[in-house]
């Protein structure tokens, strides 16, 4: 961002205390626009972990205010304290005064993973076993827990393997999973929400898409992010005043969680949810290797910004950063974000880190945060999440040539049939609910093709797995672009591999829900398996009946 688009009287003061000088300060006044800037992506992703967390998967409020919460903080302490020492130590070093730490927290994509693909249906699974709901969200928490060990894991020691992965499989590959889930599980559920509620919801998405696609900026330098949140809870708040339908809570706020909520340990009551964290392996292994090269390209970003970090102790910080949380109860899993360059251009130096992990700790181990989210309805902020969504599936085109987004685009397929085979197996629950007969059945399935051809079993197939798919399916397009049959070939092999150890694709009906079927150790050979075989076979044979052409087909 140039001097001319900051906010007036600002810059210059804040560039004459950091940029023209030689020593690294603790805190600089850009660090509060910084903490400003940043402290509203936390508040966003702690409120979305309690509304998904109370409003989804029902957990008790004491369960979330006395023990998840505090536990996600205690990652923000580690991270943001360990990066803001960095920062310092590289502006000594360097004899600059311009450092800006790397920012890093929960992400809101990590949270709906988690909660949509792991930890409810581990309380589905749960229930239908015949646990009571509290011993099936303790369950589900707990799953998660185990989750976020084995991603903190994969993060910390992927920290001495990372750029090989990432120059064997091509970005747009790796990226693909992570577009599909973030359009597909972020952006298309709040839009719905949107229209469920359109006088906030049009209001806000309209001024998201003011703010941040259109690039403008809104006089005295206020961030968008809070004018959006400011008229967002106004709008709720009226229309409630009015006797307006209103998604903010009728009850007066509950105070019982006001108090010392200190964290306390909870991995060693983790021990009966391991046989549930198992069938979840084939879903957070590849995530948390996509978590951890995103975590690279950032830190290579501060560098294209000016601030080359050494990237090892700053990954290993980001696992021990999520083990740490999980260890003392949060399942979710922190990470370096992006957006280092912005937050450098608008003056925030090393300060802005340590002061969003000291301000949202505090909110967090007194139990005020309760009261955020009294005020705040997740509807006045929800249209953040639905341009975080668009923003993460937009990047796979952006760094993409162009030739290759049909890969893109078949690769994001996987991810709209998952979502979609949430949304009927919601349907599938509601029926077997109100009607008291159990509609998880493969006759379901039958009647669904037979009566209205829709091949649910191709839904639920497709679905099953579909970060692997997703990878699959772009590599095989990726590669027959590339003209590079054989390589195409190898990754048809590994979508066989995949399938026949249950990775993807098979699966099977309980009571309550359709989950994946693993064959582990013992592989077992399907349909599927055949099918990737023929479409290897076919790749492979390809040089040797066809003749060079075009590179590719004209969009």
């Amino acid at each position: 961002m140039s001097e001319k688009n900051q906010p007036k009287g600002w810059t210059n003061e804040s560039t004459a205390d950091t940029t023209h000088s030689s020593h690294m300060k603790w805190f600089v006044k850009g660090d509060v626009e910084g903490f400003f800037a940043f402290g509203l992506d936390a508040m966003l992703a702690f409120l979305l972990m309690s509304s998904l967390l109370i409003g989804y998967l029902g957990f008790s409020s004491d369960l979330v205010f006395t023990r998840i919460l505090p536990a996600a903080a205690v990652g923000l302490i580690i991270g943001n304290s360990f990066y803001a020492y960095q920062a310092l130590k590289l502006g000594r070093r360097e004899n600059r005064g311009d450092v800006c730490a790397m920012p890093y927290g929960t992400s809101t994509l990590t949270l709906i993973i988690y909660v949509f693909l792991i930890m409810f249906p581990t309380q589905q699974k749960a229930l239908a076993e015949g646990f009571d709901k509290e011993s099936a969200d303790i369950l589900a928490w707990h799953t998660g827990l185990l989750a976020c060990i084995v991603s903190g894991s994969i993060e910390f020691f992927g920290a001495f393997i990372v750029q090989y992965i990432r120059n064997v499989i091509p970005r747009v590959v790796m990226l693909v999973a992570v577009a599909g889930t973030g359009l597909a599980f972020l952006s298309m559920d709040y839009v719905m929400r949107t229209f469920a509620n359109p006088i906030i919801g049009f209001a806000t998405l309209t001024l998201v898409f003011i703010f941040y696609f259109g690039g403008v900026k809104a006089k005295g330098g206020i961030p968008g992010g809070l004018i959006v949140l400011v008229i967002g809870t106004g709008i709720a708040w009226f229309l409630y005043g009015m006797g307006m339908p209103s998604p903010v809570p009728g009850s007066d706020i509950n105070t019982s969680y006001f108090g010392l909520n200190l964290p306390t340990p909870e991995v060693q009551n983790l021990l009966s949810s391991l046989p549930y964290i198992i069938e979840y392996l084939p879903l957070i292994i590849p995530f948390g290797f996509i978590f951890l090269i995103g975590s690279l390209q950032n830190i290579e970003g501060a560098a294209a910004a000016g601030d080359s970090y050494e990237p090892r102790p700053l990954l290993l910080m980001n696992g021990l950063g999520s083990l740490g949380a999980a260890f003392m109860g949060s399942p979710f899993p922190t990470s370096i974000f992006l957006g280092h360059p912005g937050y450098k251009s608008i003056g925030a130096r090393a300060g802005y880190s340590m002061l969003n992990s000291i301000v949202w700790s505090i909110v967090a181990f007194t139990g005020t945060l309760s009261l955020f989210t009294y005020l705040i309805p997740i509807e006045a902020v929800m249209a953040l999440i639905i341009w975080i969504g668009i923003i993460v599936c937009s990047q796979n085109f952006q760094v993409s040539e162009r030739k290759h987004m049909p890969a893109i685009v078949f690769g994001l397929i996987p991810a709209f049939a998952a979502y979609a085979g949430l949304t009927v197996k919601h349907a599938l629950a509601v029926a077997s609910i109100q009607s008291g007969q159990n509609f998880f059945t493969p006759e379901t399935e039958i009647a669904m093709i037979e009566l209205r051809g829709f091949y649910l079993n191709g839904m639920f197939a497709i679905g099953q797995g579909y970060i692997y798919s997703s990878m699959v399916l772009a590599g095989i397009t990726y590669y027959i672009i590339e003209q590079r049959f054989k390589v195409a070939a190898y990754w048809a092999l590994t979508g066989a591999g995949l399938t026949i150890f249950g990775f993807t694709h098979a699966y099977k009906y309980i009571s309550t829900d359709v989950i994946g079927l693993l064959s582990l150790p013992m592989p077992t050979w399907n349909s599927w398996a055949t099918g990737y075989v023929i479409m290897a076979t076919i790749l492979w044979l390809t040089p040797y009946f066809t003749k060079p052409g075009k590179e590719h087909l004209d969009i």
